[in-house]
């Protein structure tokens, strides 16, 4: 029987080398941590169903390879990797800065202020998480999500624009949400 759902939508998990990206996916996906994790070569990929307001929502997480492999410098190239993200993807992108390996605060290198500083001028969400505790990496996907169905209903995101990474699920569920009038309208050439 193939799943259904509301809404589909597509996660990317950008940032450099070594900062967990990988057990991020993994223990949102296998509820985990990922003991033997090396350096993602090209991209992996997971897959959940959850349950977000109400609604049925199939997360797709795209995990990329990161390029950097030092400590802090990861923190100093985000500006980079947030450039890099809105200039790719949809205008109304949404995006959660994780502080990852947060279970490793006794060698912490940025603190909660200035990271929380970051995403605020940024106009970013923003959660510490532990992938090897599982601390908040669950909360950090459903709060995108959450996001998402906000900007859905007000309009600023439409699933039915090509390149938003957002999508409706089932298509019987697609024409249950449009209203009566617009289902009986059948779509004319614009003559553009």
């Amino acid at each position: 029987m193939a799943e259904t759902y509301d809404f589909l939508f597509k996660f990317l998990v950008i940032g450099s080398a070594g900062t967990g990206k990988s057990c991020l996916l993994h223990q949102f996906i296998e509820n985990k941590f990922k003991q033997d994790s090396n350096h993602t070569i090209g991209v992996e990929f997971g897959s959940r169903v959850v349950n977000v307001g109400g609604k049925t929502v199939k997360l797709q997480i795209w995990d990329t390879a990161g390029q950097e492999r030092f400590r802090r410098e990861t923190y100093n190239s985000l500006a980079a990797w947030l450039t890099d993200a809105r200039t790719l993807a949809s205008p109304n992108i949404v995006v959660i800065l994780c502080g990852n390996k947060k279970d490793l605060d006794p060698e912490r290198e940025v603190t909660f202020l200035e990271a929380s500083r970051f995403a605020q001028e940024n106009e970013l969400m923003f959660l510490e998480t532990s992938a090897l505790t599982g601390e908040n990496v669950e909360e950090a996907f459903l709060k995108c999500a959450r996001t998402i169905l906000n900007k859905i209903d007000s309009g600023e995101l439409d699933p039915e624009r090509m390149g938003s990474g957002i999508q409706y699920g089932d298509a019987s569920l697609r024409q249950l949400r449009q209203p009566r009038s617009a289902q009986a309208v059948t779509p004319q050439p614009c003559g553009c």
